[in-house]
């Protein structure tokens, strides 16, 4: 039975955010969630897809990306979620810290972007190309990473709700567009929040298969 030990972080990205990091007892790699449209680390539904990673035996930093008055701003008017460029550089941080903190260190690095977040993961993802193994993206929007997205080079997977069907064409096309290996997985009859019974499990069980092949064979030297 796999058991994980989770610690609160306060990650210096330029500003101070609050970040849970869970570490398994001997983790095959680390995932930094990016979260979209107004969501937190608090959000259900990453917290759930983390679940099932520390089952795996991967390491999960689910981290705000915005502070408490930057959440409130955010709740009033719905711009921040959408600046792409500032959840990117944060995420560019956090990646670089977890590169520094002595426990991840040694560890391949995944991403997982939620909706907007989704965007924001490709494009850190395009920026830190010898540090990022792998990234899932759960009904995001990868159109908001613009030229970026083509400069991306983890291997990507792409989970959308069948009922998404406006994301679902969205996704068509980033799939199309990338260079490298990226896949676009289905999942029948959920919606853009995959709420549906069983949808979101489907969605973890996709998310760990798919980090648990490319950063178990990525294992980078401790630095």
């Amino acid at each position: 039975m796999t058991t994980w030990t989770t610690t609160e972080e306060r990650i210096d990205v330029g500003t101070r955010l609050d970040g849970d990091l869970t570490m398994p007892e001997h983790p095959a790699g680390v995932v930094l969630f990016a979260h979209g449209s107004g969501s937190s680390r608090h959000s259900p539904r990453n917290r759930a897809v983390a679940r099932e990673l520390n089952r795996r035996g991967l390491a999960t930093l689910l981290a705000d990306l915005l502070t408490p008055e930057e959440e409130v701003r955010d709740a009033r008017t719905g711009a921040l979620r959408f600046d792409i460029g500032l959840l990117a550089d944060r995420l560019v941080g956090m990646i670089d810290w977890l590169r520094n903190h002595p426990p991840t260190a040694s560890l391949s690095i995944g991403l997982f972007g939620a909706s907007t977040g989704g965007g924001a993961a490709l494009v850190a993802a395009a920026a830190r190309p010898e540090a990022v193994q792998a990234v899932v993206s759960r009904g995001g929007r990868p159109d908001l990473a613009g030229p970026a997205l083509v400069e991306v080079r983890a291997p990507s997977l792409l989970i959308v709700g069948e009922n998404d069907q406006r994301v679902v064409d969205m996704n068509e096309q980033a799939r199309n567009t990338m260079r490298i290996r990226a896949e676009l997985r289905i999942i029948p009859g959920a919606s853009h929040l995959f709420e549906e019974e069983g949808a979101l499990d489907q969605v973890a069980e996709e998310a760990g298969g798919w980090f648990s092949m490319h950063l178990a064979a990525a294992r980078t030297p401790v630095r």
